[in-house]
């Protein structure tokens, strides 16, 4: 097996790919140290043939890749796509279309709420894959042979899975179920990260209307910094410290050091004065333009007995229609 490399062979493998109905595509990448996801590799394949591109090859354009990603001829299958779709949309600032997320088919053909590849490929064609790759670092170069080998096999079951399911779809009259799905996939607000809503990434920790506008403001603050620097958010600062902040509301670099999430120095570095620039901008604000805490649902006048029901009935009828319960409904759905 030959990678890719090189920008001509990869705009070859492309055009060929294009000449079919349908290319199953994965990637490989690491996040642990970044903000955004950093690809490694690339896997594609057609009925006849499959690749493997080292998306980290300096000399390598992944424009023809792009161009494939937004060819309205060709289906691309994933598996589990939302993370594929997210580097493809930072990446080339495109979503893929039209797509078919397998483990979505998988559920509205009655597979469970959301079934691993390898337990849907031996379901489908009584195949094994070995995993034991999956979590090796991608960027080392060169690739071993058991990860090339565990590329490969993540796109050429896919095939198979997904004309089983394709089959299985048709026969069960269930192909527009899974298009409804794949509209939400599809949309680029799925995958716009804005800093403004950051805030809602976080469990609700705040009890006034003043520690939430400060959580608001720190978490679009980090999440800002985090993009900017590339870095997780956790690294800008740490939930705990939002958190703290938000309740003890300091406003000047003695006040913040005595916080017990905060590093030690941290009050004399830049990203303290924005810190607390958020939190003077949050105590600033007019009664009037302060944020409102959500109100959590709770179960009250015999409801709870009432969602407990309608989840029986749930998981009566799914299993009877052969279908994942969160296709029909949601928890949130049932209160």
């Amino acid at each position: 097996m030959t990678i890719i490399a090189d920008t001509t062979e990869l705009a070859a493998a492309c055009r060929r790919l294009a000449r079919f109905d349908y290319v199953t595509v994965d990637t490989e990448f690491m996040r642990e140290t970044t903000y955004w996801p950093k690809l490694c590799v690339i896997q594609m394949a057609s009925p006849e043939e499959a690749v493997i591109v080292d998306a980290m090859a300096p000399d390598l354009d992944l424009d023809p890749f792009f161009r494939l990603m937004k060819n309205e001829k060709v289906m691309k299958v994933f598996h589990a796509a939302r993370q594929d779709i997210e580097i493809v949309y930072h990446r080339g600032g495109l979503i893929p279309h039209p797509v078919f997320d397998t483990q979505v088919a998988a559920m509205v053909c009655g597979f469970g709420d959301s079934i691993s590849y390898d337990q849907l490929v031996q379901r489908t064609s009584g195949a094994r894959i070995d995993k034991s790759s999956r979590f090796t670092d991608w960027s080392r170069r060169p690739l071993s042979q058991r990860q090339v080998e565990y590329a490969l096999a993540d796109v050429t079951h896919l095939r198979e899975v997904y004309i089983a399911l394709s089959a299985r779809l048709d026969e069960q009259q269930r192909t527009e179920w899974v298009r409804e799905e794949m509209e939400v996939l599809t949309s680029p607000e799925t995958y716009r990260l804005e800093p403004e809503e950051a805030w809602k990434r976080l469990k609700l920790r705040v009890r006034k209307p003043i520690e939430l506008a400060i959580m608001q403001e720190l978490a679009a603050w980090r999440e800002r910094e985090a993009q900017a620097r590339d870095v997780p958010r956790g690294r800008v600062l740490k939930d705990d410290a939002i958190y703290e902040i938000a309740q003890q509301q300091p406003t000047s670099p003695a006040a913040l050091s005595q916080l017990r999430t905060v590093p030690k120095g941290f009050e004399r570095s830049r990203a303290a004065e924005e810190i607390l620039a958020a939190v003077r901008k949050a105590l600033a604000l007019p009664k009037e333009r302060m944020p409102r805490i959500p109100k959590l649902r709770t179960a009250s006048n015999g409801n709870g007995a009432a969602v407990d029901l309608l989840k029986v009935l749930l998981k009566m009828i799914s299993e009877s229609h052969g279908v994942a319960a969160k296709v029909i409904a949601t928890v949130d759905d049932l209160e």
